[in-house]
This record gives structure tokens, C-alpha cells and sequence, in this order.
């Protein structure tokens, strides 16, 4: 999994709320167990008509969104059911921030599992960063996780909580593999002792 440290990016104002799991990645396109590939179908439903046609109107189609990296959104993101494929989906376009006032618990611990941070902040700061998403490529976001900053394009800085582990893992790009992989001399330590043991296991 790739490291999250500072970010910044063009961001993307979708002022909706309870944009759930399957608005993000409709449940046709679950079949797959790749990580990749799913970018081309998030909000699939908002961005193409019955044709596969975009539709220009939606904020991704839109040429000054087009390489956003953050998503500024509105309260309870990720609600609905519990599929992965949903980070998956923002993280294959290249979203690796979201912004919100709240956020679905399982949505919101999937993210930092694939590369996502997800920082929650008072409706009122949401606000003001959805208002700067709307000037368009002209106004970039900054995102420190070390610090734990959001500085607008006008310069006003917000600070952000983050549990202590999460953000861990995250800076130093571990998903569950890469925590269990940080143990791997233990493993194969406590293997051998084990083998010895009782070799007839």
C-alpha cells in the first residue's frame, strides 16, 4: 500500500449527503476481487446516462475535477452496506482524501486499509473547503497527516484528529498484510521453535 504523508491536490466539491456504498459503486460491478480497474465505474449512476454517456454536469466529468485527488462531501459518507470495493473504487481514480462532516464506521476503517484518509471536520470548516473545492483547479488543498493540517488555497488551516495507530500505518503505507509482514522474523523465530518441538506436526 502506498504511504499517505502530504498531499496537494485539486479538490472536488460533491455537496450531497448519505452518499452510501452502492451510489459509490453500484453492486453490478462487485464481481471483481481486483483492486484495480474500478475507478472508470465510481459513481457510475451520477456520471453516465443509460447510454454509458457522460454526463457533463457531474463534478468528476467536469475537466477541472478530472484529476482531482481529494473529495470534499457531505455528512454520513460511506453509509449503506459493507463493501471494500468502495475505497477500492476512489483509490483506482485517484482520490486519496476524503472530506466530510461523518463518515459510516465501516466505510471509514476500510480507507485507511487501502491508502484512504478520511478526515471528519465540524460542518461549518466543511463549508468553507467545499466552497475553495468549487473554484476548480485554481485552488489547491493541502493535506499534511503529520501534522494533521488542511490548508485551503486562500491559506486558512484547519486541524483534524486521527487515532495515533491509523495514522501509523497510513504515513508508512501497512495494511493488515504489511502489519503482519513487520512480524515476519517473529514468525518464522516462533515456526522453527515450534517445528523443533514437535517435528511430527
Amino acid at each position: 500500500m502506498q504511504a499517505f504523508t502530504k498531499l496537494s491536490g485539486i479538490a472536488a466539491p460533491l455537496p450531497l449527503v448519505n452518499i452510501d456504498t452502492d451510489m459509490i459503486i453500484p453492486k453490478q460491478f462487485l464481481k471483481t476481487i481486483k483492486r484495480s480497474g474500478l475507478g472508470v465505474n465510481l459513481f457510475d449512476e451520477m456520471r453516465y446516462d443509460d447510454d454509458g454517456k457522460e454526463i457533463p454536469e457531474f463534478v468528476l466529468n467536469q475537466p477541472q475535477y478530472r484529476e482531482a485527488q481529494i473529495l470534499v462531501a457531505g455528512d454520513n459518507f460511506g453509509c449503506g452496506s459493507s463493501r471494500e470495493h468502495a475505497p477500492w473504487a476512489i483509490a483506482d481514480f485517484g482520490i486519496t482524501c476524503v472530506i466530510a462532516p461523518s463518515f459510516a464506521d465501516i466505510f471509514y476503517n476500510n480507507c485507511f486499509k487501502n491508502g484512504i484518509l478520511p478526515i471528519a471536520l465540524p460542518q461549518e470548516q466543511v463549508d468553507v473547503l467545499m466552497k475553495d473545492a468549487e473554484k476548480g483547479s485554481n485552488a489547491r488543498i493541502e493535506v499534511d497527516l503529520e501534522a494533521q493540517t488542511i490548508t485551503s488555497s486562500d491559506g486558512e488551516v484547519f486541524t483534524f484528529d486521527v487515532d495515533p495507530f491509523k495514522k501509523h500505518c497510513l504515513m508508512n503505507g501497512l495494511d493488515d498484510i504489511g502489519l503482519t509482514m513487520e512480524k515476519a522474523s517473529a514468525i518464522d523465530s516462533f515456526e522453527a521453535q515450534a517445528s523443533a518441538a514437535r517435528p511430527w506436526v
